[in-house]
């Protein structure tokens, strides 16, 4: 048979690149659930459409060439639901996938090609950090320091699930993305805790290091959980789906599923009478958008913004909002951060914003005032007056003092009102303490004529008269007001293509 020996070596190459790593690692994984990579892909990727780019790649290292099967990156194109990305998964098997000359050549191709050509690129992680001896000695950091590049222009969506143990630039990859997905009990830190106790002479526990309850609850760097592999590739998927495949793409139309209309109606029952009462803000949304469309992100951080993707009338819009049932509605530094991080999302992909306030300011005081909170509002507001996405802005019940301004009041492309709406510098009744002297317990008849006097200059209609608000709307009519705007806005000369001022911001606030 013609050229037999050739075809030989061909497919015993191909069988051991196949094969990843270490079995005993591959037989462990699999006694624990865990997906290897390969399954991963097979999983994520639509049935016979992956086509893998350097297979047959080895370490740079003559003594490590065996040993290194792909070089611990499993690096390809292929489609998910039809649409075509990129995507590098990592081998946990094949030397912990630790960071290394030929792993990151992959690596930097995959991501390299996305962005010339508008696809997706999707990055499955799981890394023990850099690879020695490669980066060892003056020329290996040097050579890091020459290759590795740590900027990203959004001019791609890039999503990331971790996956399992993430150190180093595995780590580095997913804060570089732009939607962070993380599987329970794995881990995401600079450093392993073996680095650690070294360096530092501190003994961590790997999920207090990174875990996932340290990441959702006190440092918002992921932005969804997952119980299991699987779990986590279905939610990228789902997430995927959101957004254009570049961002010279408007955002993506599902379709208008039915009964989209009936929840809305019931608006008023959800939203208490009393300006004391909280509630929670999530269940409004929901009725607004389109039914079970809405994806909260970060929801465990700051827990009283919200921010999240969903649809209206089929077209995906981002959701900031601020929960009453948290905090009282009042915005903190945390909150600040996570708004900040979702206005770069949307403006960098073409999502039209819309707010939804309700809210008595920003929580001041000292600890506040420690933790930056004027650097961070500023922050925020640069943010917010250089997106150039259509943006929404719908005050509910209240909204006073800077975080009025926050939350787009009077910044967007239209302000509108609830007929519920109050606004204001500040709470009308601390107004009357603070301009008065008056306190209700010593003179409860006075306090309360001045609380109505100053309160008939905080309704929506005192926005409205001067014309700082284009419209009062009925709740029950939330849908229709914002679809109407977003057609006319998301229109612009560019056909709904924002000019991405916010493309290289950042990706740590």
């Amino acid at each position: 048979m013609p050229f037999e020996n050739e075809r030989e070596e061909f497919e015993r190459r191909k069988a051991v690149a196949s094969a990843m790593g270490s079995p005993a690692r591959l037989a462990e994984r699999k006694a624990k659930g865990i997906l290897n990579a390969r399954e991963r892909v097979a999983l994520l990727f639509d049935a016979g459409s992956f086509t893998e780019l350097g297979q047959l790649a080895v370490s740079i290292r003559p003594e490590m060439r065996a040993k290194s099967p792909a070089d611990g990156v499993i690096s390809g194109f292929g489609r998910i639901d039809g649409r075509m990305c990129g995507a590098n998964v990592s081998d946990f098997t094949t030397l912990g996938s630790s960071s290394a000359e030929i792993h990151g050549k992959k690596q930097h191709h995959i991501r390299t090609v996305c962005e010339k050509n508008g696809l997706p690129v999707i990055n499955l992680m799981e890394c023990a950090g850099g690879r020695i001896p490669d980066i060892m000695g003056a020329a290996g950091i040097g050579r890091a320091g020459e290759g590795a590049v740590y900027s990203r222009r959004r001019v791609t969506p890039a999503i990331a699930a971790v996956l399992g143990l993430t150190y180093g630039g595995g780590a580095f990859t997913c804060i570089n993305s732009d939607i962070t997905i993380m599987r329970k009990g794995a881990v995401l830190a600079v450093s392993s805790p073996n680095v650690t106790a070294v360096a530092i002479s501190e003994d961590m526990d790997p999920e207090a290091l990174g875990g996932w309850r340290h990441h959702s609850e006190t440092t918002g760097l992921i932005d969804l959980l997952a119980d299991t592999d699987e779990e986590a590739l279905a939610l990228l998927k789902k997430v995927l789906a959101y957004l254009p495949d570049h961002h010279g793409e408007r955002e993506p139309d599902a379709g208008i599923p039915p009964g989209a209309e009936e929840a809305v109606t019931r608006m008023l029952d959800l939203l208490p009478e009393s300006r004391a009462q909280v509630y929670d803000m999530r269940k409004l949304i929901a009725a607004i958008l389109d039914p079970g469309s809405f994806l909260c992100l970060k929801e465990r951080f700051a827990k009283v913004a919200v921010t999240g993707l969903g649809r209206l009338r089929g077209r995906t819009v981002g959701i900031i909002a601020t929960n009453p049932m948290f905090k009282g509605g009042a915005l903190d530094t945390d909150a600040c951060d996570k708004i900040t991080s979702f206005i770069v999302l949307c403006d960098s992909f073409n999502i039209p914003l819309i707010f939804l306030a309700d809210t008595p300011g920003f929580l001041v005081g000292a600890e506040s005032e420690k933790r930056r909170l004027p650097g961070k509002i500023m922050t925020f507001m640069a943010a917010l007056e250089l997106s150039s996405v259509p943006k929404i802005a719908l005050v509910l019940r209240k909204s006073y003092g800077q975080a009025y301004l926050n939350m787009a009041g009077g910044k967007a492309d239209t302000t509108a009102a609830w007929f519920t709406g109050d606004i204001s510098f500040m709470d009308p009744a601390v107004a009357v303490n603070v301009v008065f002297a008056a306190k209700r317990e010593d003179n409860p008849q006075g306090f309360d004529d001045l609380l109505r006097q100053v309160s008939a200059a905080t309704t929506a209609y005192s926005l409205a008269e001067p014309f700082m608000a284009h419209a009062v709307i009925d709740p029950r009519g939330t849908r229709d007001y914002l679809a109407a705007m977003l057609e006319v806005h998301a229109r612009r000369l560019t056909n709904g293509v924002g000019e991405h001022r916010l493309a290289v911001w950042p990706p740590a606030y």
